[in-house]
């Protein structure tokens, strides 16, 4: 991305307001693996940065404190002479002579620790050794910003922010860093020069997800299809051999969490913990809760409650797009074939029918702002209905259930073109659901029905019977 930041405004204002503070800092920045937290840290932060160290994958505890050492010697220039060390403890003794010497600067000095997960290696106390340092010593340099960075994000939250030690409520700022939404993600194809559509840059989207790493692999000249082949397709593409690494480097025993996903891709409107737990044969204990609450913290799935009974089992959806465009077409495909080929089957279509509903749940505050209800508290849900004697079985893709006393219930249509609603769309499926609804819900709100889609719909008898308000694709880029 050439060392520059592309969108992440809300971030960087964060990062400032830690340079202009008048007390030591502690700031812990976590997210899904490549979605861009070290390139971020070090570009807002490089002209303070005093020390920076990486944790190693699958190092034993003397290699990473050698690394630690040869970084430490090399970024201080051999100016603060101190043995080897041998244990945690006295690595941050070494760090917090250096720090206490940088506090003297006029501006403030910032120590990056990366990739944490990695360096708590088992019996090495690293956890308290790091509680032990700031305690005892970064706290009370005023002109020091400590910042931490991990893409086990289930790990930062149980060992740092839910510390019961030496770091309960120690980090005074913490970012959960997102993959880019759909304008980041334009923003970054305008630097890179990419003369693409939105509808095309949102077909990479859905194939791709928000990932800055993957995104990067985009080139000029050429069209979705072919970047989606080039990337994803081809013999060398950076997402043809992704997905199993991105598992492994980011949970132990990662099996689990392979088949939770797996099982979830299997069923595109979501599982209950018991129905998982039957198609996974995974006991409904930490064998399956576990990975479950891993995979919610690295924003692979995401849990979503009921509609009308918030006491009943809840369903877990996978929203990571790239799992869900590997599973579906990267992993089945047989060798030579090309994307040009996959994006012109039904399958395809039908799959990205789906695809598009999880960028829009991923956009919920620009639909909000399309529909005029940003300041208005509002949840974001899914609705699933078995049928009963009165009305088959349906779903709804969103439900938005608003304060103001309203329920908007929208229909999301991904086409290349207008939609057209017909009699019998109109009558089987757009009524169909809205009273099968209401006979559910039982509820005094309004209920109105919202369409979702890429280039709107045709405006005709149909449309006005039972539409009330639109949101368009180029809405979701606000």
């Amino acid at each position: 991305m050439n060392n520059i930041v592309i969108g992440r405004n809300d971030e960087i204002a964060i990062f400032k307001k830690l340079l202009q503070s008048r007390k030591a800092e502690f700031l812990a920045v976590y997210g899904r693996r490549r979605v861009g937290k070290t390139f971020l840290i070090k570009q807002v932060f490089q002209k303070n940065m005093i020390f920076q160290f990486s944790g190693a994958y699958e190092v034993e505890m003397p290699i990473q404190l050698d690394n630690f050492y040869r970084a430490f010697t090399e970024q201080t220039k051999g100016k603060t002479k101190l043995p080897a060390p041998n244990n945690w403890f006295e690595a941050f003794h070494m760090l917090a002579v250096y720090a206490q010497k940088a506090s003297k600067r006029k501006t403030k000095a910032v120590i990056f620790l990366d990739e944490l997960p990695w360096l708590d290696t088992p019996k090495s106390r690293f956890v308290s050794a790091l509680g032990f340092f700031w305690n005892s010593h970064i706290v009370d340099l005023s002109n020091v910003i400590l910042v931490i960075c991990g893409s086990a994000s289930s790990w930062i939250n149980k060992k740092i922010f839910r510390n019961r030690g030496g770091l309960h409520n120690r980090v005074t700022e913490r970012i959960n860093l997102k993959p880019f939404s759909l304008a980041e993600t334009e923003a970054l194809c305008k630097h890179k020069k990419l003369r693409l559509t939105r509808y095309q840059i949102t077909q990479i989207y859905m194939a791709f997800g928000g990932i800055p790493f993957y995104l990067d692999e985009l080139t000029t000249g050429k069209s979705a299809i072919q970047i989606i082949d080039e990337v994803c397709f081809s013999k060398h593409g950076l997402l043809k051999t992704e997905y199993h690494e991105l598992y492994h480097s980011l949970f132990k025993n990662a099996d689990n969490h392979i088949k939770i996903v797996e099982a979830l891709a299997s069923k595109p409107y979501g599982l209950t913990k018991t129905e998982l737990s039957k198609i996974t044969k995974l006991p409904l204990s930490g064998s399956l809760l576990r990975p479950l609450e891993e995979l919610e913290a690295c924003q692979f799935i995401s849990y979503h409650h009921p509609v009308f009974n918030m006491k009943r089992n809840g369903i877990y959806r996978l929203i990571d797009l790239y799992t869900l465009f590997y599973l579906k077409f990267i992993k089945r495909a047989k060798q030579n074939i090309s994307f040009e080929n996959i994006s012109t089957s039904h399958a395809y279509k039908v799959w990205s029918g789906y695809a598009f509903e999880n960028v829009c749940m991923l956009h919920i505050a620009q639909i909000k702002k399309a529909l005029g209800i940003s300041g208005i508290s509002a949840a974001a849900l899914s609705w699933k209905f078995l049928g009963n004697q009165y009305y088959k079985g349906t779903q709804i893709d969103l439900v938005i259930d608003r304060a103001d006393n309203v329920i908007n219930l929208c229909e999301i249509k991904f086409h290349n073109k207008e939609f057209t609603i017909n009699k019998a769309y109109f009558t089987n499926t757009l009524r169909h659901k809205r009273w099968a609804f209401l006979d559910q819900a039982k509820t005094k709100k309004a209920i109105y029905t919202v369409l979702i889609s890429t280039f709107g719909a045709v405006k005709n008898k149909y449309y006005f019977g039972e539409i009330q308000r639109e949101v368009l694709l180029d809405d979701l880029f606000e």
